[in-house]
């Protein structure tokens, strides 16, 4: 069967893969070979041909995400010029250190403050630079509701009294712990 498969090949049957299912050809990007005359109309010195905005059929790599560029021109200092993502993980790097020292719900609330601002940076900002991961839309809501329910939670933690009382809260623990 590998033998047949090389002859095909060989013979200019076409390419295909190792379960037997046919491959297409690689066409090149450029409308000839490199050396091959010109096509009528065209001039041997022209550049490529006008590309199609058609996305293609068959995609080789993940699309960027949008405002994934940097968020400062490239003449900036790579730190400067992710600025979003920086404050980001500053805001979080200062709210685990104030866990680690002792301070649980003050450190939960810059966690829970800094992915809400995240969320923020995400809708103002036209571009966030490592700050975008998927879409504008999935980065808000996903920023968003895990800043709400990190900084919710810190308020309503028990330990020692709740910042922010809910009257159910302590039937329902109450009632999930039994």
């Amino acid at each position: 069967m590998r033998a047949e498969s090389d002859a095909e090949n060989a013979a200019g049957g076409g390419a295909t893969k190792a379960n037997g299912t046919p491959v297409a050809p690689v066409v090149p990007a450029t409308p000839g070979a490199p050396g091959a005359p010109a096509a009528p109309g065209t001039a041997a010195g022209a550049g490529p041909a006008a590309r199609s905005r058609r996305f293609p059929s068959i995609t080789r790599d993940t699309a960027r995400p949008e405002g994934s560029g940097r968020a400062v021109p490239g003449a900036v200092s790579t730190p400067a010029r992710q600025w979003p993502m920086l404050s980001v993980l500053t805001a979080t790097a200062v709210g685990l250190l104030a866990t680690a020292f002792g301070h649980p719900r003050v450190g939960c609330l810059a966690i829970g403050v800094a992915l809400i601002a995240a969320s923020v940076m995400r809708r103002v900002l036209p571009s966030v630079g490592m700050l975008a991961v998927r879409s504008r839309f999935t980065d808000m809501i996903t920023y968003g509701l895990l800043g709400v329910a990190i900084t919710l939670l810190a308020l309503v933690m028990a330990a020692p009294k709740p910042w922010l009382p809910i009257p159910f809260m302590e039937s329902a623990v109450r009632f999930t712990v039994r």
